[in-house]
C-alpha cells in the first residue's frame, strides 16, 4: 500500500518542479536585469556627475582668467579716475600728464587704450596719442549709465564695435570731492582676447563656452556667431534663469541651437560669469557602447537561460507524462483496464480516511463470475478472458462517478468502492451491475456475477479490513444462496445495516 502511494505521489514533484523551473528562470533573468538596468543607470550617473565635475571646473578656471584681467584693467581705470582729480593735472604738459595718468595702466594687445571723456561725452584724453582726434560718446550706454547713476561703479557695456574692432567696453565715473559728474574714463577688452583664450583649450567641435553678464546678455560664445553676441536670454521665455544658477547644471536644449548639452556654470565672484556645455552624446557616448555591451551580454544570457529553462521543462513535462503512464500501468489491470488489487488498496485506505475526517459512509462491492472455473476448464482460459473482460465493461458502464473506483480484486472476483454511499444505494449499483452482466452473456446460466455489499460510517479505530470482510461475507452468502443475487452484509454492531 506504501509503495502504490509513492507511485501516486511521484508525478507531482516533477510537475511542480517544472513549474517552478519556469518561474524562477523567469524570476532570475528579471532580477538579473533589473541589477543590470540599475548599474547602467549608475554609470550612466556617474559619466554625467563626472563631465558636469569637469565642465564646472572649466567654466570657473575661464571665469577666473576673465576676473583676473578684468579686475587689472580696471586697477588702471581706477588709478585714471583718482587721478584726474589732481590739481596739477590741468597745469602740466600733455607728456607729463600721460606719465600721471597712465604710468600705471595695463598695456597689452588685447586691451584697448585707456579714454576720459568729460561731462559732456567729448574724448579729452587718450592713452595712445597726444592729440586725439574729436569724438562724442555721450550717446554711449555706458556714458549714460555713469551720468545717471553715481554707484554704477565699474560698468561693463554690451559688446559693441569700438574705434573700428568689436570689444566689450569697460568704464568707470569721475567725480568730484561732493560727487559731482565730471566724465568717464574707459577702456576696452577686445574679442581677439576671448579667442584666443578658447584656442587654448582642448575642445571638441561641438562643446560651448557662453561669456554672459550678470543681466544674462551674451558677451561671448565658442563657437563664435557674431549674430548671438549681445543678445539677452531674459527674452528667450524658454530659458528661465533657473537654468543657469550657480552651483547648479542643466541637461537639454540649449538657447542658442537645438543640439542637448549638459550646461554647467562657474561661481560667482566674478562681473561676468561662464557656462560650459557638452553635447550629450558626447557626454554618454562611452556609456552607450558600455550599455550595449553589457546589454547584449544580459541579453544572451537571459536567451540562453530562458531556452534552457523551457528545454528542461519540456523534458521534465515529458518525463512525468512517462511516469504516468506508468503509474496507469502499474495500476491498471492488463487484462479487464480496470484498477488493479494495488490500486484498490490505496484507495480504499485513502478513503476510508476521509470518510472517518466527514463522518460519511463508505460502501463496497465484492462481486465474483459465478461458476467461472467451470467455464473456464470447459471452453478454455482464452473464452474465460472474454468473460472477465465483459464482466469489467458492464461494472464500468455502472460506475461513473469520479471518486469510485472498480478493479478487479484478484481471479474472478471483483471489487467497486463507493465513496459517500449508502448501502441501499450501494445495492442499486450492485443489481445494475448483476443486470447488466446477465443481459450481455449469450449464455445466462453460466455467465453471470453474485454481489456482497457492506456500507458503514468509520469510526475511531476502526480498519477498512472490517469493510472488506463485511462485504466479503455477503457474497459468500450470495453465492451459497444460488448465485446470480445480491446480499447486503449486516453490521449489527455498528447498527449501519442496510
Amino acid at each position: 500500500m506504501l509503495s502504490g502511494w509513492r507511485e501516486v505521489t511521484a508525478r507531482r514533484p516533477w510537475r511542480i518542479s517544472a513549474k517552478l523551473l519556469v518561474v524562477s528562470s523567469v524570476v532570475t533573468v528579471i532580477g538579473f536585469s533589473a541589477i543590470c538596468v540599475n548599474v547602467m543607470l549608475d554609470m550612466r550617473r556617474g559619466e554625467e556627475a563626472l563631465a558636469r565635475q569637469t565642465l564646472e571646473n572649466l567654466a570657473t578656471s575661464i571665469e577666473s582668467d576673465i576676473s583676473r584681467n578684468i579686475e587689472i584693467y580696471d586697477l588702471s581705470l581706477k588709478a585714471v579716475a583718482s587721478n584726474m582729480l589732481l590739481p596739477e593735472i590741468a597745469t602740466v604738459s600733455k607728456s607729463i600728464r600721460h606719465l600721471i595718468l597712465f604710468d600705471h595702466a595695463t598695456t597689452a594687445r588685447h586691451f584697448g587704450a585707456i579714454q576720459v571723456y568729460d561731462a559732456d561725452g567729448k574724448l579729452t584724453i587718450d592713452a595712445s596719442t597726444l592729440d586725439p582726434a574729436p569724438e562724442n560718446r555721450g550717446d554711449e550706454d555706458y556714458f549714460r549709465a555713469h551720468r545717471d547713476n553715481p554707484d554704477a561703479g565699474l560698468f561693463i557695456s554690451r559688446p559693441m564695435l569700438f574705434r573700428g574692432a568689436y570689444a566689450v567696453v569697460l568704464s568707470r565715473r569721475i567725480s568730484d570731492a561732493e560727487g559731482g559728474f565730471l566724465g568717464v574714463v574707459a577702456g576696452s577688452i577686445r574679442f581677439s582676447y576671448f579667442h584666443e583664450l578658447f584656442e587654448r583649450l582642448n575642445l571638441d567641435p561641438d562643446d560651448t563656452i557662453t561669456v554672459l553678464r550678470r543681466d544674462r546678455t551674451i558677451m561671448m560664445r565658442r563657437p563664435f556667431d557674431l549674430d548671438i553676441i549681445g543678445r539677452s536670454l531674459n527674452y528667450r521665455d524658454d530659458w528661465k534663469a533657473d537654468n543657469l544658477r550657480v552651483g547648479a547644471s542643466y541637461s537639454g536644449r540649449g538657447p542658442v541651437d537645438a543640439i542637448p548639452r549638459l550646461y554647467a556654470r562657474s561661481g560667482d565672484s566674478g562681473p561676468l560669469f561662464v557656462v560650459a556645455g557638452k553635447p550629450l552624446s558626447s557626454v554618454l557616448a562611452l556609456w552607450h557602447k558600455e550599455a550595449l555591451r553589457i546589454g547584449a551580454v544580459v541579453l544572451a544570457l537571459a536567451l540562453f537561460m530562458l531556452v534552457s529553462t523551457i528545454v528542461l521543462a519540456r523534458e521534465i513535462g515529458r518525463r512525468a507524462e512517462a511516469e504516468r503512464k506508468l503509474e496507469e500501468m502499474a495500476t491498471t489491470d492488463a487484462l479487464t483496464g480496470l484498477r488493479n488489487r494495488r490500486k484498490f488498496d490505496h484507495m480504499i485506505d485513502l478513503e476510508w480516511r476521509r470518510a472517518m475526517r466527514q463522518k460519511t459512509p463508505v460502501a463496497l462491492l465484492m462481486i465474483d463470475a459465478d461458476h467461472f472455473k467451470a467455464y473456464n476448464d470447459t471452453f478454455g482460459h482464452q473464452a474465460g478472458d472474454q468473460v472477465l473482460v465483459g464482466i469489467a465493461i458492464c461494472i464500468s458502464d455502472s460506475v461513473r462517478r469520479a471518486g469510485d473506483c472498480a478493479a478487479r480484486y484478484g481471479g474472478e472476483e471483483f471489487a467497486v468502492l463507493l465513496p459517500n454511499t449508502s448501502a441501499v444505494d450501494a445495492f442499486k449499483v450492485a443489481e445494475t451491475i448483476r443486470g447488466k452482466v446477465q443481459g450481455w452473456s449469450d449464455d445466462g446460466a453460466t455467465s453471470t456475477v453474485s454481489c456482497g455489499i457492506a456500507s458503514l460510517v468509520p469510526a475511531a479505530g476502526m480498519d477498512c479490513s472490517i469493510l472488506i470482510t463485511a462485504a466479503d461475507k455477503a457474497l459468500y452468502a450470495a453465492k451459497a444462496g444460488g448465485r446470480n443475487q445480491s446480499v447486503v452484509a449486516s453490521i449489527p454492531k455498528l447498527s449501519l445495516v442496510a
